[in-house]
């Protein structure tokens, strides 16, 4: 497909249309399937892994701290060690290997009972999980080509209701409470990692490991263009100022439960109410907001929307503070909407940043890097606002929001310059994606 020229064909219409027709074709339905049982899985972990380790395991409250902080640590490494080993083997292959690795370790829990050994089976678990997404990112990039906002927007939907879908099957688990109950929970994330191995294997790698061909003007054209994004200043900028741009996650995971509890006077049955409304708007909106997030310029600017966003959720989080049981259940439930909203321009705009500032030969390396971001978001975040913002009462929602607006502001104008300083995203230079022989 040249110029941007779109069929009716070619763009059907409505979520369910686009997932059965997705960028990518049969690899990337097939693909997009495999991250849906895998967030299931996922999801059903998720939901009791807490309590298992409190209950079933019995570990301490310092014991439990430090298992997830080291599985923290080994998910920031698993990014751009997976990014390093897409550059010398196939994705496919690879992802494979992570799904593999993951079934393993989940299995592993069922036995283990040493602290010692519990710290490296999670560790490698979560090593395993980071490595997983940034491989599916290269995956897409690969073989959705100029598409791939789209089919990043797919697979969050997807992935979305799977967390959903796990979730809910957990509390049956849950609900019930004893060892093997828990037990089943482990299971079920374990046939999930083995299903999405079966079915990554139906894939095809992309011809040429699915590279994309060069924009005009890439970096990659250039004769002393970095070919390590450890020796590239721009890309480690957009890394490091990418990291703030992710905070949405803790405050809807950590932030808004917390502050409901802790500084409101609204009820605490309230707070399952946030997780219900960031499924349901992102399965249902971030096709929509894909479509408008779709080229580099627009992703730039987006990030700017994204720290206007954030701010009006932390200023809703502060005011909500003193205010009565309705007024601060109506300005939390607004709060998880804009956090929302924010995240869902955040994953098109961060993704197509991620991929169009880094040159193409050495793009597996980039992204891989690039995925860091997200890790030492999860593993910094929660410290951040149960450390230093929430302690400063509502005056440090006013000032979190304000720094991640300004620095927003920064992303924003530094990628823009980098996109004219490459060429990358202009009509002339668009990609092409090299498909698969017939």
């Amino acid at each position: 497909m040249r110029g941007g020229t779109k069929t009716g064909k070619d763009r059907p219409q409505g979520l369910l249309g686009q997932l059965r027709r997705p960028p990518g074709g049969r690899d990337a339905r097939t693909m997009l399937l495999a991250q849906f049982l895998d967030r299931s899985g996922t999801g059903v972990w998720a939901a009791g892994c807490v309590l298992y380790f409190t209950f079933v395991v019995g570990l301490e409250a310092r014991q439990l701290g430090l298992l997830l902080g080291a599985a923290g640590i080994a998910g920031i490494a698993g990014s751009p060690l997976a990014g390093h080993l897409a550059g010398r083997f196939p994705v496919r292959r690879l992802l494979i290997t992570t799904h593999l690795l993951r079934l393993g370790t989940l299995c592993a829990l069922l036995v283990v009972t040493r602290y010692e050994l519990l710290l490296a089976v999670v560790a490698l678990t979560h090593l395993g999980d980071r490595a997983a997404k940034t491989l599916e990112m290269l995956f897409a990039t690969r073989v959705a080509g100029e598409r791939r906002a789209t089919y990043q927007a797919l697979a969050r939907s997807s992935a979305n209701a799977g967390y959903a879908l796990g979730a809910g099957a957990a509390a049956i688990g849950l609900a019930v409470g004893t060892r093997e109950a828990y037990q089943a929970l482990i299971l079920a994330n374990a046939l999930s990692f083995l299903a999405a191995a079966i079915l990554v294997r139906r894939t095809r790698e992309p011809l040429e490991h699915g590279r994309v061909a060069a924009r005009t003007g890439d970096p990659a054209d250039r004769p002393h263009a970095p070919t390590s994004p450890w020796r590239d200043r721009g890309y480690l900028r957009f890394v490091l100022l990418d990291i703030p741009m992710n905070l949405d996650d803790s405050i809807l995971s950590v932030g808004l439960p917390l502050w409901l509890v802790t500084r409101t006077d609204a009820p605490h049955a309230l707070v399952p109410a946030f997780l219900v409304i960031n499924t349901v708007l992102v399965v249902a909106l971030q096709l929509r907001v894909s479509a408008r997030v779709g080229q580099p310029r627009q992703a730039a600017g987006a990030v700017a929307v994204y720290g206007l966003t954030l701010l009006a959720s932390c200023v809703l989080l502060a005011l909500s503070t003193g205010a009565g049981s309705l007024a601060a259940s109506a300005g939390l439930l607004l709060a998880a909407v804009l956090a929302t909203a924010a995240e869902l321009v955040r994953s098109v705009s961060s993704w197509e940043l991620a991929v169009s500032l880094a040159p193409e030969r050495a793009r597996a390396s980039y992204l891989g890097v690039a995925g860091m971001s997200q890790s030492v978001q999860k593993s910094a975040g929660p410290l951040l606002l149960t450390g230093a913002v929430m302690p400063a009462g509502p005056a440090g929602w006013v000032v979190l929001g304000a720094a991640v607006a300004a620095l927003s502001v920064v992303q924003r104008r530094s990628a823009l310059r980098r996109l004219r300083a490459t060429g990358a995203g202009t009509g002339a230079g668009a990609a092409e994606t090299v498909k698969h022989p017939a």
